[in-house]
């Protein structure tokens, strides 16, 4: 999956879907990408609470290596969970979260000219992907969403899809075993009939993020 998602929702919509208790008023990012910020819902207690985190844990280099800016490298998908980096967040219910989502993005066309195409569940202007969360020393809250096999309207663009949740499946998600978390990321994804995609001329790198209520209207129209 490609590193981009939008939530173009506010925080109360955010609240009344995922359950969230005294949700605080938030601005979203016009776009997520990793290394910046994003909205998570945590339990803590029995509580779903909204928060801001980063997007993306930091991954120490091997060693010998480093980057030219010096900064850490940065890793927001979970697309194996065999890999030790995972061992403790995926077994501890504490360190699962719901990342809320509208749309997320692929790049499409050539090399050196990508541009963005979109994707989002029809009929469902809000979704959770499911995610893990830790409060890292001299970090501070960071996230990062668990990948599976693409469907069919995905594929054509990557062979990996946030692992969506129904609203149905956030308790089990929040508080389910390891097995429970393994299922979640190997079966079978949603329908290609339930996304629809929206394909832009917007460079893949230009941080240009379509209104999208305003596009279904004008179709609509």
């Amino acid at each position: 999956m490609a590193r981009l998602f939008v939530t173009q929702v506010g925080s109360q919509q955010i609240a009344e879907q995922f359950g969230v208790e005294d949700a605080p008023i938030i601005t979203m990012p016009r776009e997520m990408t990793e290394g910046l910020e994003g909205p998570i819902v945590v339990e803590s207690n029995g509580r779903r609470l909204l928060k801001i985190a980063r997007w993306g844990f930091s991954r120490p280099l091997r060693a010998g290596l480093s980057r030219p800016d010096g900064e850490p490298d940065i890793i927001g998908l979970v697309a194996d969970l065999t890999n030790p980096m995972w061992d403790t967040l995926a077994v501890d219910p504490r360190y699962r979260c719901l990342i809320p989502l509208t749309h997320f993005a692929n790049p499409a066309g050539a090399q050196g000219s990508k541009t963005r195409s979109w994707f989002s569940v029809k009929h469902e202007p809000l979704v959770a992907w499911a995610g893990f969360c830790r409060n890292l020393p001299n970090v501070g809250p960071v996230f990062a969403g668990m990948t599976m096999a693409a469907n069919e309207a995905v594929i054509p663009y990557n062979d990996r899809m946030p692992a969506l949740l129904g609203q149905q499946e956030y308790e089990r998600w929040l508080h389910g075993s390891i097995s429970e978390v393994i299922e979640f990321q190997f079966r079978p994804p949603m329908a290609a009939s339930r996304i629809s995609v929206i394909h832009t001329d917007d460079r893949w790198r230009s941080g240009s993020v379509p209104e999208f209520q305003a596009m279904a209207q004008g179709v609509l129209l």
